[in-house]
């Protein structure tokens, strides 16, 4: 069972392009991922969005293994800044569950 916290999406906003809302869902982003990473980014970001703490914390391994490429970002239908989304997840994880 997840705990669901609204506010999420606020701690891990660190810019105003975190705009992960805009994502459809269509999946072209994890069709053409190098890593073969299917979780990246439309299951992630859904769970920022929907509070859903925890599933983002378990798959702390899937965002740091991103590329960072942006080649799902040139991709992107809906003109997603998924580098930027990935990115704010790795400085909210290393700020709040490293504290680093």
């Amino acid at each position: 069972m997840a705990l669901v916290n609204p506010g999420f999406v606020e701690e891990v906003r660190r810019s105003d392009r975190f705009n992960a809302s805009a994502c459809m869902n269509c999946g072209v982003c994890s069709a053409v991922c190098p890593m073969g990473i299917e979780l990246l980014p439309r299951k992630l970001f859904r769970y920022v969005l929907l509070g859903v703490k925890d599933r983002v914390l378990e798959h702390g391994e899937a965002i740091y293994s991103c590329l960072l490429c942006k080649l799902c970002e040139v991709n992107c239908p809906a003109q997603v800044q998924i580098a930027e989304n990935v990115r704010s997840l790795r400085y909210y994880m290393n700020k709040k569950v490293f504290k680093i």
